[in-house]
C-alpha cells in the first residue's frame, strides 16, 4: 500500500499530547491549578510559569544566588532550549556525553567535569522516560553541585512510588503543546526541601513580571491549539511545514529544533491556568490508556532485528507520549525516515544533532567531541504513540520498519 493511501488526510503527531475539549476552554476555576497540579504529582507544593524553560531560568538563578557557582552541566543530546537557559542566566556551559546507546549521562564523563565551580548538573527524563538520578546526585554531593531534574516531558512518570524531580533538588516540567497536558506553553517547577521552595518563589517573584500582550498571545495560540490539535487540521498546520523542511533537507527545522535565545518570562492569566485545571482532570485517564496501548505495542516493536527500544528500569513508571527506538546503524535509519518522516505517521527525530553540532548554537556551545550524544542522534527515531496511531497506521509502520531491517 502507498504512504499516501495509508496516511490520507490525517496527521498523527509526533508525540501523543493531551486533546483539548470545547467544554476546557469555558471552564471556570474549580480550585488552584499549582494546588492541582501538586496533588496530582504527590508533593507539596508546585509552581507555575509561562514555560518550562522559565522554570529553569527560575531554578538556575535561585541556585546562583545560592551557591555563587556558575558552571552547569548538560547532557550532549537535550533540547537546545537548556542553552538559552544557562545563557540567559549568564552562567557557564559544559556539556556532557550520554553513555553508549543511552539517554543517560556517562557517569564517568560527568565525574571529570565536575569542579569546585559547578553549581548544577541537570540530568534528562528524555520523551517520558525515567533517568537513573541516584547516581548523578552522588558525584553532583561530592563536588557540592545541586542537581535538576529535566523533566520537561515526563509530567506523571514515577520513580519508586513517587513522581521524578524529587530524587535531586528541583525539577521543572513543561506544558507546551504535545507534552501531555498543555496550556500551549507553560511549565511546572517542584523542589523537595522547602526552604529552596521558598526561595524559588522569591526568585520567580523578582524575575517574572507580567506583560499583557504577551499573554493575550499565548490565550489565542491556545484557542489555535484547542481548534487544530486533531488529525485532520495537523495535516496543514504541523505536517505541511514538516515536508517544506524535509523537501529543503533541513532537518534542524524538521525536527522543530529553531529557537531563539530571547526567553520569553511572563506571568500565566487565570484563564490559561483555568484550562489546564480543567484538561489535568482527564489526564490520568489519558495517560492510562498510552499506557495500556505501549505495552500492547512494546513486543512487536522489541521484536525489530537489532533495534533497542527504550524503556524504564525497576521500580520506574514512565510516560508514554512516544517510543524511542534507536536502530542498528545510521543507513536503517535514513533510509526509514526518508520514506516515513514526513508521511505523517508519527515518524520523527527527537533532535536532530548532539549540542555541538547545532550551527545556531555555537557562541554557546563550544566544539568538543561527544561520539555517544553523536552517535544516538545519527542512529535513534521516534514513533508516535497518539491514540490517533491507529492498528492499521501502525501495522503500516512497523512493516517498514521490518522491510528495511532486514
Amino acid at each position: 500500500m502507498p504512504t499516501s493511501s495509508i496516511s490520507g488526510s490525517r496527521e498523527i503527531p509526533p508525540t501523543a499530547g493531551l486533546p483539548l475539549h470545547f467544554a476546557d476552554l469555558l471552564a471556570r476555576r474549580q480550585g488552584d491549578f499549582p494546588s492541582a497540579v501538586a496533588a496530582f504529582l504527590g508533593v507539596p507544593e508546585a509552581a507555575v510559569e509561562c514555560s518550562g524553560t522559565a522554570c529553569l531560568v527560575v531554578i538556575l538563578k535561585t541556585l546562583q544566588r545560592l551557591s555563587g557557582r556558575s558552571t552547569v552541566v548538560v547532557p550532549a543530546y537535550t533540547c537546545p532550549l537548556v542553552v538559552f537557559a544557562v545563557a540567559h542566566c549568564g552562567l557557564r556551559l559544559k556539556v556532557c556525553d550520554v553513555a553508549p546507546g543511552s539517554l543517560e549521562l556517562c557517569p564517568q564523563t560527568l565525574e571529570n567535569l565536575c569542579d569546585a565551580d559547578t553549581l548544577a548538573v541537570i540530568p534528562t527524563h528524555l520523551g517520558g522516560r525515567v533517568a537513573a538520578i541516584d547516581p548523578i546526585v552522588a558525584i553532583a554531593r561530592r563536588h557540592g553541585a545541586f542537581v535538576v531534574e529535566d523533566a520537561a516531558q515526563a509530567l506523571g512518570a514515577r520513580d519508586r512510588g513517587a513522581t521524578v524531580g524529587l530524587a535531586g533538588d528541583a525539577a521543572f516540567f513543561s506544558l507546551a503543546a504535545g507534552k501531555g497536558l498543555s496550556l500551549y506553553e507553560g511549565g511546572i517547577w517542584i523542589a523537595r526541601d522547602p526552604a529552596l521552595r521558598a526561595e524559588l518563589a522569591r526568585t520567580s517573584a523578582e524575575t517574572i513580571s507580567s506583560r499583557p500582550l504577551m499573554e493575550i498571545r499565548r490565550c489565542l495560540e491556545l484557542l489555535g491549539y484547542a481548534a487544530f490539535y486533531r488529525p485532520r487540521p495537523l495535516r496543514h498546520v504541523y505536517g505541511a511545514p514538516l515536508r517544506r523542511a524535509l523537501g529543503r533537507g533541513d532537518p534542524v527545522a524538521a525536527a522543530g529544533d529553531v529557537f531563539s535565545p530571547a526567553i520569553p518570562l511572563h506571568r500565566v492569566s487565570g484563564w490559561r491556568q483555568s484550562v489546564g485545571r480543567a484538561g489535568l482532570a482527564r489526564l490520568p485517564r489519558f495517560q492510562a490508556a498510552l499506557k495500556q496501548r505501549a505495552l500492547a505495542r512494546l513486543p512487536h516493536l522489541s521484536r525489530l532485528p537489532g533495534v533497542k527500544v527504550f524503556g524504564d528500569g525497576d521500580g520506574a513508571t514512565g510516560t508514554w507520549p512516544l517510543f524511542m527506538l534507536l536502530m542498528p546503524h545510521q543507513g536503517v535509519r535514513d533510509a526509514v525516515l526518508a520514506e516515513l518522516w514526513g508521511a505523517g505517521l508519527g515518524l520523527a527525530r527527537m533532535f536532530a544533532h548532539a549540542l555541538p553540532d547545532y550551527d545556531y548554537l555555537r557562541p554557546w556551545v563550544a566544539p568538543q567531541d561527544c561520539p555517544n550524544a553523536r552517535d544516538f542522534a545519527a542512529h535513534s527515531l521516534t514513533l508516535s504513540n497518539s491514540l490517533w496511531l491507529d492498528d492499521t497506521r501502525f501495522d503500516f509502520v512497523l512493516r517498514a520498519l521490518e522491510r528495511h531491517l532486514r
